[in-house]
């Protein structure tokens, strides 16, 4: 699987213009996902290329960021670590295929976030105070599936499922940190790999974030590369 075009299709910049093979996203600043250099290939000239990132984020006034996986050279890592960038959020790409049991809970999934299941991705993967709507657009950008296990109406686990042809993306797992430990995340999980069939699926995970990928590693994801971003 190409994951670095994967992730970047699952979860669209509102702005994407290209260099080369390189790719410039940004989305209000909401996050380095969709607001980072996606470096494809090997540009003609390096520090050129690097010098157009910098001043089309400096023009949006955000932090100039890299997304550093496969795809990039390896030089370019060399380069910005050279101009004073910081690796930030190593982050782990796993992946599974093979049948999938059936959830413990029962999971409502729509085809488009619902007020209370974004109040509860936000509540948990919030890291902007107004950014909000930026990540709602993120989300809507694309066809997706979302999954919740609720009591009283209530989303206490979510997560998005991206049917990207014979591939399947899993996106904004959270469950709340009052509801944690009772498998609800799991069944989450369970429900949106139903619905994708029989498609291989595969999700991202912070490195730091031991207890997501031991989850994950239960349901039979493996890891199978790595990414880091450079920001500066």
């Amino acid at each position: 699987m190409d994951f670095d075009r994967l992730v970047h299709e699952a979860w669209p910049a509102f702005e994407r213009q290209p260099y080369g093979d390189w790719i410039l996203r940004y989305a209000d600043g909401v996050t380095k996902r969709a607001n980072s250099v996606l470096p494809l290939g090997r540009p003609a000239d390096l520090g050129a290329a690097i010098g157009a990132a910098e001043e089309f984020y400096t023009a949006r006034g955000t932090r100039t960021a890299f997304s550093m996986g496969p795809g990039a050279v390896p030089e370019l890592d060399a380069e910005l670590d050279r101009r004073g960038y910081e690796v930030v959020d190593p982050t782990a790409v796993m992946a599974r295929s093979g049948d999938t049991p059936g959830p413990a809970h029962r999971v409502r999934i729509e085809e488009h976030p619902w007020r209370a299941w974004v109040d509860t991705w936000w509540a948990v993967d919030g890291r902007y105070a107004e950014g909000r709507q930026a990540a709602e657009r993120i989300c809507a950008g694309v066809p997706a599936w979302y999954a919740a296990v609720e009591e009283d109406g209530v989303p206490l686990a979510v997560g998005r499922a991206v049917p990207q042809g014979d591939t399947l993306g899993i996106f904004c797992m959270a469950t709340l940190p009052e509801a944690r430990r009772r498998g609800l995340g799991r069944s989450v999980l369970r429900a949106l790999l139903l619905r994708g069939g029989s498609r291989p699926a595969y999700l991202v995970v912070t490195r730091r974030n031991e207890t997501a990928q031991a989850l994950y590693a239960s349901e039979g994801f493996t890891f199978r590369q790595g990414y880091h971003y450079r920001v500066r």
